[in-house]
């Protein structure tokens, strides 16, 4: 998931630059003038890629204009004149960003991504221009130190004190040759970052599994061979090919029906091997000097370790409280791993092959144990679980928790064809915010689904500025006559994103900086999971799930068969994502020198040390673990399954007092939605809950209970 911004809205997504001064900017680009589009959305029809450089020059001129008036301003420092001044620099260039950063996610093109690193160093000048600025840091400081007896209301002194330590945090405090350093860190730092992401890109788009031959086919359901007919043709490679790709759509189906075990591994080593292939799209350079410079600037901040320095204001505060949860949920989880390893193998013994169960077997033997045990097929269950009726499903569960109305609008810009923009209503018809939706895979959009902002909510001289959200999915395409039929797996992603959304579009707060999901990283992830316990619940289900073609509700067998096999598989899925966690810290603690010189070998003995088994790949390798390298997520990986102790120990409420029960939505919404980060997280839990999280839900829920 990509997340709204940060509390550092002064440096406008940490990411600005310094430069010249532009006199009278061309009103012919659009970025200068307001935005004269319904709800003020940004007008996507008129931006083009050279118009993203001058604004930002212009940005960033106004941006060094509005600091400079602060400092050198002879009033004492107030709250007023300091703290919300700062908090008020910089709209042009957050703006301007926003549009090119999301863009370079969802629809970017080569001359987005030249204009993306040719600016990024100077992103990271202009922001350490601002954080190492001594007489605009002595100005929050005198605030700061005199707050007590400031009449401050409370989301004042969370605004205070949170940009006072992000100063001191970004090197504020630092003598004048250690500025410099961290100057040079943050520059390489900001270019190496999108580097990785644009490789991992050019490598997601550059391999096809091209088939020739039918029986190459077999085993492969009849839509995922009509996807891979459509890919085919849309390559121009005639009517008797199929291509497979690296998309999830695409390879995980291959992974799971194919029959052809040489082709499934060929494909699975492919997917691996992303980002290591020595050539002009390698990662591992990149990523070992990043993990370098991460640990070289936490200990010019006078820290252990950038896991150190990034855990200091989550949750979850030390590497040692992260290890601790990991830990405990690993010793629960290999057995249960271990087991399910030899229920497969016992069944690959059957067909009397001989063979050892690999990576590229376990979702192509598991498919089959699981049918063998719950008689569930997942192709089954595809016919219910159009995007049509699941996007009109959270429709409806958002309604019925926050009566929220979602209504179709075709007069809003978009910035791809395949986007879709909805306004968000109160159930009294005030409009609270916009949405975009933007579902399948192109070459254009990275890989994976996040949630993302273009505006986002905040009180403007009196008048509350409402949010545009946006979610972006790699979800199955239609193929033929058939709409789009997502997995499972892609539903529950949806009410996830989903989840994320409502926070941005929910927040209720004064200052930007604050809004929705602008909360430690281990926070974040509770709206968003916390909706994926609804997609498969009974009840849920007999409102959406209903058969593309005839209507039918998802009869009671097969929710019978979803629930019966909810623990199926535990094993695997919970190993592949804690191995990926523990890789994460594994790098993020290591000490400046202590970097390693070959990422694959420090990655082989990292799994090794805990015991991963073989056959069971670390979720995302080092070389495209794009969550850590170029997703925000560094030493934060951990996050999601910190949040999943929140969202099923907080789900216990809708559980006892009813799945929609209005009033306990009602006071999840007031508690946690709309508070985004003007209070301490566990504030907000134990408002809503009434207690801190207990980690027997989790435990239960992936049935490792037993185990612990």
């Amino acid at each position: 998931m990509k997340t709204g911004l940060t509390l550092l809205a002064l440096t406008t997504l940490m990411t600005a630059f310094t430069s010249g001064v532009v006199v009278d900017p061309p009103t012919s680009n659009p970025f200068f003038s307001t935005y004269n589009t319904p709800f003020g959305v940004p007008p996507f029809d008129q931006i083009k890629p050279e118009h993203f450089e001058p604004a930002i020059e212009e940005g960033i001129r106004q941006q060094t204009a509005e600091i400079a008036a602060i400092t050198k301003q002879t009033a004492a420092p107030t709250f007023a004149n300091t703290v919300e001044a700062v908090e008020a620099s910089g709209d042009l260039l957050r703006r301007v960003n926003t549009v090119l950063g999301n863009l370079n996610g969802a629809n970017t093109n080569d001359q987005l991504q030249k204009i993306a690193q040719s600016v990024a160093p100077k992103l990271a000048k202009h922001s350490d221009d601002i954080m190492l600025n001594p007489v605009l840091f002595n100005r929050v400081k005198a605030v700061y130190e005199s707050r007590t007896k400031l009449k401050l209301s409370g989301d004042q002194q969370r605004l205070l004190e949170k940009m006072y330590k992000n100063f001191v945090r970004n090197g504020a405090a630092l003598t004048t040759d250690k500025q410099d350093r961290l100057r040079q860190i943050n520059g390489e730092l900001s270019v190496l970052t999108l580097k990785f992401g644009q490789n991992l890109l050019a490598e997601n788009n550059a391999y096809t599994l091209v088939i020739d031959k039918t029986d190459d086919l077999n085993g492969l359901p009849a839509s995922v061979v009509a996807g891979a007919a459509d890919e085919a043709k849309k390559r121009k490679l005639g009517d008797d090919k199929w291509v497979f790709t690296l998309q999830n759509p695409s390879i995980m189906p291959f992974l799971q029906y194919a029959d052809n075990r040489a082709l499934r591994e060929k494909l699975f080593r492919a997917y691996l091997e992303r980002g290591n292939h020595n050539d002009e799209h390698d990662n591992k350079a990149i990523m070992a000097k990043m993990v370098a410079l991460r640990a070289e600037k936490a200990q010019l901040l006078g820290y252990d370790s950038h896991a150190a320095y990034g855990l200091e204001e989550s949750m979850a505060q030390t590497p040692e409280k992260v290890a601790q949860l990991l830990n405990q949920l690993w010793s629960a989880t290999v057995p249960v791993a271990k087991q399910e390893a030899a229920d497969l193998q016992a069944m690959m013994d059957r067909t009397g092959k001989g063979e050892k169960l690999a990576s590229w077997d376990w979702r192509y033997y598991a498919e089959k144990l699981r049918k063998e045990k719950y008689a569930l097929d997942e192709q089954e269950l595809r016919p219910y679980f159009s995007l049509e009726n699941v996007r009109e499903g959270i429709f409806t569960l958002t309604n019925r928790l926050y009566g929220l109305r979602f209504e179709r609008r075709a007069d809003v810009p978009t910035y791809h064809e395949e986007a879709v923009a909805y306004e968000v209503k109160e159930a009294d018809g005030r409009h609270l915010g916009l949405m975009y939706m933007d579902f399948h895979p192109r070459a254009s959009k990275r890989g994976g689904a996040w949630m993302t902002s273009y505006r986002r909510q905040e009180v403007d001289n009196g008048q509350k500025i409402t949010p545009v959200v946006s979610i972006v999915c790699n979800f199955s395409k239609p193929t033929g006559n058939a709409p789009a039929l997502l997995t499972l797996d892609e539903t529950t992603t949806f009410f996830h994103e989903f989840g994320h959304a409502l926070h941005g579009l929910l927040s209720n707060v004064h200052y930007g900086s604050q809004s929705g999901t602008s909360v430690p990283r281990d926070f974040v992830e509770l709206p968003s999971q916390i909706m994926e316990n609804w997609a498969v619940e009974p009840e849920m289900l007999r409102l959406f799930a209903k058969h593309y073609q005839t209507g039918a509700v998802i009869p009671d067998a097969l929710i019978d068969k979803i629930k019966k096999s909810s623990l199926f598989n535990q094993g695997f899925e919970t190993s592949e994502y804690l191995a990926a966690s523990l890789l994460d810290m594994a790098y993020h603690t290591l000490k400046p020198g202590q970097t390693p010189t070959d990422v694959l070998t420090f990655e082989k003995q990292a799994m090794d040390k805990i015991g991963l088994i073989d056959q069971i790949p670390p979720r995302y390798r080092s070389t495209y673990f794009q969550h850590i390298f170029a997703g925000g997520y560094s030493a934060g990986y951990y996050s999601y399954i910190w949040s999943a102790v929140l969202d099923a120990d907080a789900f216990e409420v809708f559980k006892q007092k009813g799945l929609f029960d209005p009033k306990s939505a009602q006071s999840f919404r007031k508690n946690v939605l709309e508070k985004g980060g003007t209070e301490d997280p566990m504030t907000l839990y134990r408002n809503f809950r009434g207690a801190e999280p207990d980690i027997k839900p989790l435990l239960r829920r992936r049935g490792l209970m037993k185990d612990v």
